[in-house]
């Protein structure tokens, strides 16, 4: 199984980027688990950026309350991909982003949370500096 993560780079504020996770050996399409983004930024912890997953009830996702309407989670089945769209960018953005797969249902940890997950890409830096 692997994750593999790329799109990241150095860009000025205010600027796009688009980072990609391919899965191979792993079906990012599986119902009711979890697949998304986090990050490390220098001298902090790791934390949840966006997050999805389906359920009986549709579709759950779940942003950071610093990205929300600038960043966008979605994916490609097709191509076994995730994408996170990162708009606005802001210096404090400035980090590793990893991306991430659950592959043994946790349903009782929350998107965000790092336990949930099992599969890890290697990360991909971003940078946003003028």
């Amino acid at each position: 199984v692997q994750l593999q993560a790329s799109g990241g780079g150095l860009v000025q504020p205010g600027g796009s980027l688009r980072l990609s996770c391919e899965a191979s050996g792993f079906t990012l399409d599986l119902k009711y688990y979890a697949i998304g983004w986090f990050r490390k930024a220098p001298g902090k912890e790791r934390e949840g950026v966006s997050c999805m997953s389906s359920s009986v009830t549709g579709d759950r996702t779940y942003y950071g309350d610093s990205v929300k309407g600038r960043f966008t989670i979605s994916r490609d089945n097709a191509k076994n991909t995730l994408y996170l769209q990162m708009d606005s960018l802001k210096p404090e953005d400035t980090a590793i982003y990893y991306c991430a797969a659950e592959s043994v249902g946790r349903s009782w940890l929350p998107l965000w949370q790092e336990l949930k997950y099992d599969y890890w890409g290697q990360g991909t830096l971003v940078t946003v500096s003028s």
